[in-house]
Parts: structure tokens; sequence; C-alpha cells
């Protein structure tokens, strides 16, 4: 697999070819993905040139990724902290063997939670794993009490405490 960055001089999509990709998704499009990953705020124009394509190419193209859902959305990576909310955890759920048909409806709820940084769906012994900042140990108590374990259709939750994230070298998540 390519570790080589869009930050670095002579990247390229040649140099991302070795990269498995999802079907309809080229070497020019895992180029404009890596790029945006990245950097978001990436200009239209400095990301073409970097690729070495027409910038109404690059633009056409970014507008189909979104299209075609591959671009999720752009946002701003921002510090729980810094917003108030210092005290990060992930909060394994199991839901009750007879509420399975409530998985999407559980999780639909739960993401709508403000203080729910992202939901994922897992497989093996937990159903969930739940990021969530907030304000301190009282306000995720009463997240963890009142939004989880008061629901029937939660067996169990398990509350570990983030001490510090770090992001992996691959793509941002």
């Amino acid at each position: 697999m390519s570790t080589r960055s869009s930050n670095e001089p002579g990247w390229s999509p040649q140099s991302t070819q070795d990269v498995r990709r999802p079907a309809g998704v080229d070497g020019t499009d895992l180029a404009i993905l890596q790029a945006l990953a990245a950097d978001g705020r990436l200009p239209n124009n400095a990301m073409a040139d970097r690729i070495g394509i027409a910038p109404s190419t690059c633009l056409s193209r970014v507008r189909a990724l979104r299209e075609s859902g591959a671009i999720r959305g752009v946002h701003a990576d921002v510090d729980p902290a810094a917003i108030g909310l210092p005290l990060q955890a992930m909060i394994a759920v199991r839901v009750q063997a007879g509420s399975r048909d409530h998985l999407p409806d559980f999780a639909d709820r739960i993401r709508r939670r403000p203080e729910v940084r992202s939901v994922y769906f897992l497989a093996g012994a937990d159903d969930f794993l739940i990021h969530v900042a907030a304000a301190d140990s009282a306000a995720l108590r009463t997240f963890v009490v009142d939004q989880l374990s008061a629901h029937p259709e939660v067996a169990l939750t398990e509350t570990n405490l983030i001490f510090e994230h770090l992001r992996g070298a691959g793509l941002p998540d």
C-alpha cells in the first residue's frame, strides 16, 4: 500500500494505484479523496494543480464524488475541550436480544444527541460503540443513565474514558 502523502512533493494519482478502492473510483478520484482527507479546505485550483488535472475536471469530479456519497461531508475537527466538553468517552452498548429489530431506531435516536460525536455499529459482543463528549463526569453519567441505561432495549453499557486521542497516519476519519 502506498505510504505517500498528498502533502509530499511528487505525489500524484499514480502513487495511489496499489490502494484498494471501490468500483467506479479511479486513480484520479482516489487522489482527490486523499487530498481532501488531508486538507478539506484545499482550494479546487490547488488540488487540480497538485493532481495534474484541469480545475474544471477537478470540480466536476468532486461534485460527482459528493453525489455518489464517497465524500460524506467536510467539517472542522474541533477539539471538544475548546467548546466546553473536555471529558470524552467511548461507550460500548449491548442491545437486548429481542430488540434487534430496533437497532436502526436506537442508532438514529442516539446519534441526534448533542453529546454524541460518533456512533459505530459493530460486529461482536457489543452492538454499538458511541463516542461522546461531556462537560464533566456528572453530565456523562446523566447521558449514560438517561439516554442509554433507562431504555429497555439496552442490556449493558460499558464506559471507557478517553485520556488522549491521536489520529492514525492513514486517511482522517
